[in-house]
């Protein structure tokens, strides 16, 4: 078994982990580009822990601006074998109120201007993304959450929109009318890219508004975000020290494979395959890339 490596990406709010030891910052260099920040890499209660500021420190970052191919591509070298993203969120529900907490299990992706994979022309991957949370992370996120008394609703699914502005009223409604529980702008494609990395992934919704949809809240203002962020930050960090504390020191094998991806992913011939390419992917596709291709000879 693997050392497990808790990764946490912090999104609007979050932009340092609080309780984090034997810290230091670390600049990962990337074939893919810039990182948002330099990493901060320490350990809570013996765990190694990674985290990764996504707009980094002073908001610099629009969602659209996050290269997200990096950002993950440096928690992978880095060693992360799990990672959660703690992400403010819009919510369409009556029951999801501001400072409410959502384990999501399901996205929609609305975006359109990012890049979403790190495979392409030279090197072609389809993974499963039915599925795109680990449910075992899940469940330890949910076993921190209750031990630290913190209400978090077990399910949920977030679509992610472009931004970086906010949804219009038709939009919400729609949205709403389509049963999703929340709206964000940063966690398309970094599932995507998690699950082609084999990183296990989870997202933590934190909820600062009600979009535009609702009667008594018919527009959001960055103002009445950052009244919410502050208490959903400092209850996302004591969720996470909790998480840490409890958390299987050797990685856990994945029930539905997010660890394993890649397994039968790749269609691209070796011969076909583009060795630029094959550089960059050395970090998130390594494991595979290096087994024998095994051809049927029946085909």
């Amino acid at each position: 078994m693997a050392k497990a490596v808790l990764g946490i990406i912090g999104g609007s709010g979050i932009y340092d982990l609080p309780g984090l030891e034997k810290v230091r910052s670390k600049t990962i260099k990337s074939p893919w580009g810039q990182p948002s920040a330099p990493l901060r890499v320490g350990e809570i209660a013996g765990l190694p822990v990674v985290f990764l500021s996504r707009h980094d420190k002073g908001h610099r970052h629009s969602p659209s601006d996050i290269n997200y191919r990096a950002n993950i591509d440096a928690l992978k070298r880095a060693g992360v074998t799990d990672l959660v993203s703690l992400s403010a969120c819009g919510s369409f529900k009556e029951n999801l109120p501001p400072g409410a907490f959502v384990l999501i299990d399901q996205f929609v992706d609305r975006t359109y201007k990012r890049e979403s994979s790190f495979f392409g022309k030279g090197c072609v991957a389809h993974v499963s993304m039915a599925h795109p949370v680990s449910p075992r992370l899940r469940i330890h996120i949910g076993e921190a959450a209750l031990a630290e008394g913190i209400d978090l609703v077990r399910d949920g699914t977030y679509v992610c929109i472009e931004g970086p502005q906010f949804s219009t009223l038709a939009e919400s409604l729609t949205y709403k009318n389509l049963g999703y529980s929340v709206i964000g702008m940063t966690n398309m494609p970094e599932a995507k890219l998690a699950r082609e990395a084999e990183i296990c992934y989870a997202t933590v919704a934190m909820v600062t508004d009600f979009d535009c949809w609702h009667p008594d809240h018919d527009a959001v203002t960055v103002q009445d975000i950052i009244k919410v962020l502050t208490a959903n930050a400092e209850t996302a960090a004591r969720l996470v020290a909790r998480l840490a504390r409890e958390f299987p020191r050797e990685h856990e094998p994945c029930p539905i494979g997010c660890d394993r991806a890649l397994d039968n992913a790749l269609i691209t011939a070796p011969k076909a395959r583009d060795p630029k390419l094959l550089k960059k992917l050395d970090a998130v596709a390594g494991r595979v890339l290096r087994r024998k291709w095994i051809i049927d000879p029946r085909a």
